[in-house]
């Protein structure tokens, strides 16, 4: 029964060792290439709620209120998102001159905007809320005491890049 055992296991080592293995692309630097999350429709789906209930568990550890998904916020970040897509790069501005608070109104968002957050990537969502939970500025839109709505989209294009749009309201 023993050399049965360490049979099976010799067996699937040396199978494991027969698989090709690939090196990871390198870019022009040198360092690998980032490899792409894609987002499919199951993965549309779950990213909004996702992202709040990881962003109301944040908040919930400083005794601060949930934040709920406002269609129009998320409207406003979709747009913005593909703004960003089409100038290829990741700024607050529109490609109209437009400001995060004016491309809210346009949506029919008439609360306080507390703040936007952005971001050009190829990581997911929680990687992506991850890197704003550790810089202060974006921390702070996503831990402000006073925002009560949440606005969250994204644009993918082809090649993977994905430009996420995150707005805070109250």
């Amino acid at each position: 029964m023993m050399n049965f055992k360490v049979l099976a296991i010799l067996s699937l080592i040396a199978l494991a060792a027969c698989q090709p293995r690939t090196a990871p692309q390198l870019g022009p630097d040198g360092q690998p290439l980032p490899v792409a999350f894609r987002i499919d429709e199951r993965e549309a789906a779950e990213i909004p709620v996702r992202v709040l209930q990881q962003v109301n568990m944040l908040r919930a550890n400083l005794a601060l209120p949930p934040m709920m998904l406002n269609p129009q916020l998320s409207a406003a970040a979709l747009a913005h998102s593909r703004d960003m897509a089409a100038q290829n790069r990741a700024w607050h501005w529109g490609s109209d001159g437009s400001s995060p608070i004016e491309r809210a109104r346009r949506q029919g968002y008439y609360g306080t905007l507390v703040g936007e957050n952005i971001s050009e990537t190829y990581e997911n969502d929680i990687q992506t809320l991850n890197a704003w939970m550790s810089e202060r500025d974006t921390r702070d839109v996503i831990m402000d005491p006073a925002a009560r709505n949440l606005g969250f989209a994204w644009y993918q294009e082809p090649s993977g890049k994905v430009w996420w749009t995150l707005l805070a309201g109250s």
